[in-house]
């Protein structure tokens, strides 16, 4: 899995033949799926308007003492998504939120930084990024990215995977790969546009990489009811094309903890809840009102993104997630379509840091070498732009403040 891999010419006409032909059947695969992404947009729809809670809820220290019932499980299965409740103690996350703004008023990130150079990852959806800052590596993020806790609340997560079959390994569920992401500090009122639907991970590489292909196997062979959104079979394996801002490393799921109280009205984060979302995504393009030459919308080195034009069904199951309090991680998997909501209409900061979960393989171990360059001269991550703002923070974190897992997990030691 790499964002350097070189530039594909491969005919993205050519290709949808080429999967055209593998589904004899297609029109009547394509109406059950719809029926199916309908019935479970319906679902979700009738579960918000009666207030209930569409996006599974998990009790840390119910994850901690190993007692979350199967219905949860398949739950998060499901919906592709979930919120630990708890996985921080609330003071923890509210002295985080205090040290990390103090942190960048000490280093006139205010008045100096600024966001990162314009790049076009998400240049082809409807709306531009949140107020989210080019910061990685001070005390409040390595101390969360390393935690316990959070090691924890990963490994359960990633459990719910299958990361093993047959004698081969996917990657181990057990360690992780610290990949060391930004903050978001979004100020009441802010009209700031967010970001419209879409996954990252890759765009037209889901049809154009071979690995990709073999990762949605079932769905292009027309038997998308055998398509498990959490069989690791293959995600390491893929290649995504050369952009500033997609990851390098394979993620489990893509994350962030929340250090402020942020609810539906707060300018936060949207989901679409269906985790095999991903396969009407995937055959759209191959219907016949679709240009030869489009896979509606995506776009090389661009995020995916879902529209009302292509993906209506799909779009009918977009729901805002629940109220979370700090110290509340908020979890959503890689083929999930999310967004972010254009307006803050709430009265307070809507903080967070994001932090995903990149379980230990070949691809993400490879991945720490640069990173780790980085952390040590206070340089922006690989996959970022090269902002280097903190090179010279006053209190950014060293190695100093790296516990043993914390070592670990940055590549610093040896698992």
């Amino acid at each position: 899995m790499s964002s350097t891999a070189p530039e594909r010419t491969d005919d993205v006409a050519t290709t949808k033949e080429v999967l055209r032909d593998q589904i004899p059947n297609l029109p009547e695969v394509f109406s059950e799926l719809e029926a199916h992404i309908r019935d479970e947009a319906d679902t979700i729809q009738r579960m918000t308007a009666r207030g209930a809670s569409v996006i599974p809820e998990i009790a840390f220290d119910d994850i901690e003492a190993g007692r979350v019932d199967a219905g949860k499980r398949q739950a998060v299965k499901r919906r592709g998504c979930a919120i630990v409740r708890g996985t921080f103690p609330r003071g923890q996350a509210e002295a985080w939120n205090e040290e990390l703004g103090d942190y960048l008023r000490r280093n006139d990130y205010y008045d100096t930084g600024s966001e990162a150079p314009a790049d076009d990852y998400f240049s082809n959806l409807d709306a531009d990024r949140p107020q989210i800052f080019s910061i990685y590596w001070s005390k409040p993020q390595v101390e969360a990215r390393q935690h316990e806790r959070m090691a924890a609340t990963q490994t359960f997560l990633d459990g719910l995977w299958t990361s093993s079959r047959d004698g081969d390994t996917y990657f181990d569920p057990t360690r992780h790969c610290t990949y060391a992401d930004r903050t978001r500090r979004r100020e009441p009122g802010d009209r700031t546009l967010g970001l419209s639907p879409h996954t990252d991970a890759g765009s037209v590489e889901r049809w154009l990489d071979p690995g990709y292909r073999k990762v949605y196997r079932h769905v292009f062979s027309g038997d998308w009811q055998k398509f498990d959104p959490f069989d690791g079979a293959h995600r390491t394996e893929v290649e995504t094309l050369s952009s500033a801002a997609v990851c390098s490393m394979f993620r489990t799921y893509q994350g962030w903890t929340a250090l402020t109280p942020q609810g539906p009205q707060d300018g936060t984060l949207q989901l679409i809840p269906i985790a095999t979302g991903m396969a009407y995504v995937l055959l759209r393009p191959l219907l016949d009102d679709v240009p030869a030459d489009s896979l509606c919308g995506a776009e090389p080195g661009s995020s995916l993104p879902v529209t009302e034009k292509w993906h209506a069904p799909l779009m009918e199951g977009l729901t805002s997630i629940p109220k979370v309090e700090p110290g509340d991680t908020v979890w959503w998997h890689p083929d999930v379509v999310h967004a972010v909501a254009d307006e803050h209409t709430g009265d307070t900061y809507s903080n967070v840091i994001y932090i995903g979960s990149a379980p230990y393989c070949d691809t993400n171990a490879e991945y720490l070498e640069g990173q780790k360059a980085a952390f040590l001269e206070g340089k922006s991550p690989p996959d970022f732009a090269d902002t280097d703002y903190e090179t010279d923070y006053e209190g950014r974190a060293t190695p100093d403040d790296l516990t043993p897992l914390g070592r670990r997990q940055m590549g610093v030691e040896d698992w």
